[in-house]
């Protein structure tokens, strides 16, 4: 080590290639990810299921810009596969909406109705 290179003017951030711009800037990106994940969670909620695609989104946007929310998303992963499978469909390059939206579907309807009235299972067996 050299005294030239203790002595240098350029910030440690600057030596790693984030200037304070790209440094505001993942913040506003990982803000603007965490209310859409926010909205699409609400969104989810509702009948319709037009939350999961915001949903996407902004986990996304969120997930790309802050390393804590990675570590919180893969701790939630390991700790809840089943329920965040549907969120890693989407997720990939590629989404596998309509799929998705059909799990979603008939999850919900187990959840609300009498095996008797459920009409998803039954469209399902009809198109086979």
């Amino acid at each position: 080590m050299s005294v030239a290179s203790l002595r240098t003017t350029v910030s440690l951030h600057a030596a790693n290639g984030l200037t304070f711009g790209r440094r505001v800037g993942r913040w506003l990106l990982a803000g603007v990810g965490y209310a859409l994940v926010a909205v699409g969670a609400v969104f989810a909620v509702l009948p319709g299921h037009l939350g999961a695609p915001v949903l996407a989104v902004g986990l996304v946007l969120s997930l790309r810009s802050s390393v804590r929310a990675r570590r919180t998303f893969i701790d939630l992963q390991h700790r809840h596969p089943r329920l965040l499978f549907p969120v890693r469909r989407l997720l990939r390059r590629e989404p596998e909406v309509a799929p998705v939206a059909w799990q979603a579907l008939l999850r919900l309807e187990r959840l609300l109705l009498p095996r008797r009235w459920r009409l998803a299972v039954k469209t399902r067996r009809r198109w086979r």
